[in-house]
């Protein structure tokens, strides 16, 4: 990779390395290497032990994924229900059988979070890929432009909300999909804002 002012780089790999595991899935020294494109597996290592010592993170010896984080970080965890998946395309009715749990740093300020796992490919222009899970402030109203979870006869989806004429619409972010204008506009209601996307990278 480029060379970086002094602690940046060690600055990333522990972001890095803490969103995977606030995801459930702490990365491999080899995965670290690969991440940032560090021509040897030693450097990712002489980042990592360097961020063991320094209290920023933890290590269990022995194990390939044995990277965590220090007590006062999980202090801030807060974990979140991932509570079924979400059509991000047609839609489809929402599966509300909660698959587990996805801890986040918590920022929230008490604030109602659930999760939902995305399918389907009409929100890809903002980065919401097929398989990503969606974290999601639940809320009845949204302002528009904002990505929201809405309920349309029951069914469930990921669009942006638009606000033609006091009448919302549902739009994809992939011009592929035409927009959702529902007809009456009560039919639709929101769930909730997406506010954080997270995506496993293997």
């Amino acid at each position: 990779m480029p060379p970086t002012p002094p602690g940046e780089t060690r600055a990333r790999v522990l972001a890095f390395v803490r969103e995977r595991i606030f995801a459930g899935n702490p990365p491999t020294t080899r995965e670290v290497q690969e991440h940032f494109g560090f021509r040897a597996v030693q450097s990712a290592r002489q980042h990592l032990e360097a961020l063991v010592a320094e209290g920023e993170l933890t290590k269990r010896p022995g194990r390939a994924r044995g990277y965590g984080l220090p007590a006062r970080e999980w202090a801030r965890a807060r974990p979140v229900p991932v509570v079924g998946r979400v059509q991000a395309g047609r839609l489809t009715e929402a599966i509300e059988a909660a698959e587990g749990w996805l801890v986040i740093e918590d920022r929230s300020g008490g604030e109602r979070l659930f999760a939902l796992r995305v399918r389907g490919e009409s929100m890809t222009g903002v980065g919401i890929l097929p398989g990503d899970v969606v974290v999601v402030r639940q809320q009845g109203l949204a302002d528009d432009g904002a990505v929201v979870v809405a309920l349309v006869d029951g069914e469930a989806t990921v669009k942006r909300l638009r606000v033609r004429h006091g009448r919302p619409e549902l739009h994809a972010e992939n011009p592929a999909f035409a927009p959702i204008v529902p007809d009456p506009p009560d039919t639709v209601r929101i769930l909730g804002q997406v506010v954080e996307v997270r995506r496993r990278l293997a």
